[in-house]
């Protein structure tokens, strides 16, 4: 079983602590978000968990404990954009905080294992295309001998983000500024010697220099596992995402990060009452399990190919 920790909302940066308690407790419980009264209790323990990913805009809060990890198999999808608080209003500052913490995290657990992301890429009266190549460019510089791989992607005005892209006047972006961008980005990403992929693009951006990526990457995690894994692409995905199949143990509505082109927040006044709720004992993230609740046991198992090791097939 691949852990995703969380698509849904920022683990590392406001639940740290929740999750450690949990995986020294060997299970969690997942509310599903299509039925509220279904909850899924998820063994967590190192013989069934063959990695976890990590999603944040700021993991400082976990990073002094990633000795507690020791017994898992984890990488990081750390995003560092060019917005300012304007945009990601909750994030501490990038070149004081974020930028030497992603430098912390990569030296303590390795380059290979924290992955930058670029995204969503949006343009308005501020956030031009030239900003984006020079913020871009200026991470890329403090950034290079700290990771391999950048990952990019465009932003897609799903309903959900509408009132927060009205408010920032975010509009689509159209395809000549999306190949424009795509083409520098591969070029100052070659130049610093950094893997550059998309996440889920509809646009075919191989000619601009941006190979198809996968955020739960089978390759990277055999690699890091040295054992093949079977399992499927992720159905809960668009068609669009390459990801291997994972089990996510965030909430909607639950991230204090207050991005304006958040998804997995439909309000963040409710995120707030919902973080509110977090009990760090608890096995829900936010939350009670409740009489009316029905709790299940999901059926979790190791993806790991018979335990055979992958480099000497």
């Amino acid at each position: 079983m691949i852990l995703s920790a969380s698509r849904r909302t920022d683990i590392p940066n406001y639940y740290a602590q929740w999750f450690l308690g949990r995986i020294e407790e060997g299970f969690c419980c997942v509310r599903s978000p299509m039925n509220p009264h279904q909850i899924s209790r998820i063994d967590l323990s190192p013989q069934v968990v063959d990695c976890i990913v990590f999603w944040s805009k700021n993991p400082t809060a976990l990073i002094p404990h990633l000795e507690k990890l020791r017994e898992y198999t984890y990488y990081f999808q750390f995003t560092l954009t060019g917005y300012g608080r304007d945009i990601e209003p909750n994030l501490p500052d990038k070149r004081q905080t974020l930028i030497p913490a992603f430098r912390e995290l990569s030296e303590k657990i390795g380059k290979e294992r924290v992955i930058w992301r670029y995204d969503p890429i949006f343009l308005n009266k501020k956030y031009t295309a030239d900003y984006h190549l020079k913020a871009f460019g200026e991470i890329a510089d403090r950034l290079a001998a700290y990771t391999e791989r950048v990952v990019v992607s465009f932003v897609d005005m799903y309903a959900k983000i509408r009132r927060g892209a009205a408010a920032c006047a975010i509009r689509e972006t159209d395809r000549g500024d999306m190949l424009r961008l795509s083409g520098e980005m591969a070029r100052i990403a070659e130049s610093h010697c950094l893997r550059i992929e998309s996440c889920a693009e509809q646009a075919d951006l191989l000619d601009q220099g941006i190979r198809q990526g996968s955020c739960v990457d089978r390759e990277l995690i055999e690699k890091l596992t040295g054992c093949r894994l079977t399992g499927a692409k992720d159905k809960n995905q668009r068609k669009e995402c390459g990801c291997l199949e994972s089990v996510d143990l965030g909430a909607y509505n639950t991230c204090l990060n207050g991005c304006k082109y958040c998804y997995a927040n439909f309000s963040y006044e409710k995120a707030v009452e919902n973080a509110g709720r977090c009990r760090v004992e608890a096995p829900l993230l936010c939350g009670e399990i409740g009489p009316e609740d029905k709790v299940t046991d999901r059926a979790v198992k190791s993806l790991k190919d018979n335990q055979l090791s992958f480099w000497s097939v």
